[in-house]
């Protein structure tokens, strides 16, 4: 088998796995035999691309996200890297949408995540989505440390988990009523995310 078809194979499986993701929700089973139907492959080349069904999940998630978040601006370093961060922060920020949008976007969360029984695919779905998410924030905090922006690089992971705490939050502000603002909220709230981890 070339390159080329191991590859066509490989975003087969992807594709069938986003379809049944699509279909059936974010939490839903991705068994190893209904997406190697879907495809047309065996069991055996399924693992061969994937070897477990985390992996197949995780890939699948950073790919959508890849697909709804913009590429960032994060390498411009015309851009001062403070601002660099927020504005990545920022655009994380704008996929809980605002009022209904993201009241539905947190009901969605709550239905699929909090309120449904906690079962293995239940927490793999979320494991994943939130793999993909530390993963990028890590990826934008090490392009700042290469630049010598980010001092202690060995916090890198725990300051990418902090910057997801407050995305969360902020994410959940949006669906709350408010009386004042939220965009000079989050403003001011990202700053501040963004001055903690690069002095720390």
């Amino acid at each position: 088998m070339s390159g080329t078809e191991r590859g066509d194979t490989r975003d087969r499986i992807l594709a069938a796995a986003a379809d049944i993701i699509a279909e059936e929700g974010v939490t839903a089973k991705l068994s190893v035999r209904a997406v190697a139907a879907r495809v047309g492959v065996s069991t055996g080349s399924l693992r061969h691309h994937f070897p477990t069904q985390q992996l197949l999940r995780d890939e699948v998630m950073r790919r959508v996200y890849d697909w709804f978040l913009p590429r960032t601006d994060i390498h411009d370093s015309a851009v001062p890297p403070r601002d660099r961060l927020v504005g990545c922060l920022r655009q994380v920020l704008a996929m809980a949408g605002i009022g209904a949008e993201s009241r539905a976007a947190m009901t969605t969360v709550t239905e699929s995540f909090i309120s449904a029984e906690q079962t293995d695919d239940v927490r793999e779905a979320y494991l994943a989505m939130q793999r993909d998410g530390q993963r990028r924030v890590e990826a934008w905090l090490q392009v700042l440390a290469d630049e010598g922006a980010l001092t202690d690089s060995t916090r890198i992971p725990q300051s990418a988990r902090f910057l997801c705490t407050v995305l969360s939050g902020l994410s959940l502000e949006r669906a709350l009523p408010s009386e004042d603002s939220l965009v000079q909220l989050e403003t001011e709230t990202l700053y501040m995310a963004a001055d903690a981890v690069l002095r720390s």
